[in-house]
């Protein structure tokens, strides 16, 4: 029950509010001019970001003032502002580097301080599956850098996989739902909580934000999409002290994981820096292949969903073995159909 509300009135307050954002970042200049290894050609507005922050927060905040935090127990309680505090410092980076721009240094040393705080508040990865030795707890000296590469690097891909109309809003919305679906089956509600109203807050924004896009969600929502997700992932799957729920944020979360690292070494490898932006990124060579825009996106959609699939039958969900068997039928014919297109 709590867990639907706070998708419905995430999203109804996305779709109200995106508009009013929209119309705001006209008047005071704040858009996103084509050019370079952009795709867009014509001026968008790039403040989308604050409508699905807006909505998220809204939802939490409205089912704690319903009493819906009752339901959890006070460490989990915790954790629930944990996430949230630290996505608003996630989103506020953002949304500085939208507006004025901050050199990659600035933006990596911020969120490091904030992934820090949060994982100083309870945000921690406690346990990791390790080849042939099974699940290990951590000491803290270990789960902290390995909790900030975490934050920090999911919050960056989902804002490097932000490339095309609609492209990290709908992985980010396909994430939270599965997320949403396994949490609850693990008996994980703070994290489900969450999930849902990031769930209805980035699947809301499609209506404004998918091909042909009015606005962008800007780094400002790509930094707290990507942070929320991650967190998610920590205090509702890595705790669960089971081998498989360890790897199920990394399972659900591959396309943006393996694109943002595929680049990094790509660009390495040619003896350049990794924070200088190019167009080596899976939604680029598909468009370079000859996809539509549209298609290249809804490939990326199945792909994302495909791999959440396998998060539902590895997770021993009813039914999650099927569900991947559709999830697979799907990818085999979008990725058909971007074949015959790419021809």
């Amino acid at each position: 029950m709590y867990h639907l509300l706070a998708f419905i009135v995430s999203a109804l307050v996305v779709l109200w509010s995106t508009p009013v954002v929209k119309t705001i970042g006209l008047k005071s200049g704040y858009i996103d001019r084509p050019g370079g290894r952009k795709v867009h050609t014509t001026p968008i507005v790039r403040l989308g970001g604050v409508s699905i922050f807006l909505g998220t927060l809204t939802a939490l905040l409205v089912i704690w003032w319903a009493g819906g935090f009752g339901i959890l127990p006070p460490h989990k309680e915790y954790e629930v502002w944990g996430v949230t505090i630290g996505g608003l410092a996630f989103f506020l980076i953002g949304l500085a580097d939208d507006l004025f721009s901050l050199s990659p240094f600035t933006r990596l040393l911020l969120q490091g301080l904030v992934a820090t705080w949060a994982w100083n508040v309870g945000v921690q990865i406690d346990f990791l599956t390790v080849p042939f030795a099974g699940l290990v707890q951590l000491s803290d000296w270990i789960s902290l850098p390995i909790t900030v590469i975490w934050l920090v690097g999911m919050a960056n891909a989902i804002n490097w996989i932000d490339g095309l109309d609609g492209l990290a809003a709908g992985v980010s919305g396909i994430a939270a739902v599965v997320m949403l679906i396994v949490s609850l089956f693990m008996n994980q509600p703070a994290a489900a909580l969450i999930a849902s109203a990031l769930a209805g807050g980035a699947l809301g924004f499609l209506r404004y934000n998918f091909n042909p896009a009015q606005i962008f969600m800007g780094d400002g929502g790509a930094y707290f999409m990507g942070f929320t997700l991650a967190g998610v992932g920590v205090i509702g799957l890595v705790k669960t002290t089971a081998v498989t729920a360890v790897v199920l944020p990394y399972l659900i979360l591959a396309v943006p994981i393996l694109d943002m690292s595929a680049v990094i070494l790509d660009r390495l490898r040619s003896g350049r820096s990794p924070f200088v932006a190019d167009k080596r990124h899976l939604h680029h060579r598909l468009l370079q292949a000859g996809l539509s825009h549209r298609l290249t996106v809804l490939v990326i959609y199945a792909l994302t969903l495909w791999v959440g699939s396998l998060a539902l039958a590895v997770s021993g969900i009813p039914s999650g073995v099927g569900y991947a068997i559709a999830a697979t039928l799907l990818l085999s014919y979008t990725g058909w159909k971007a074949r015959n297109r790419a021809r």
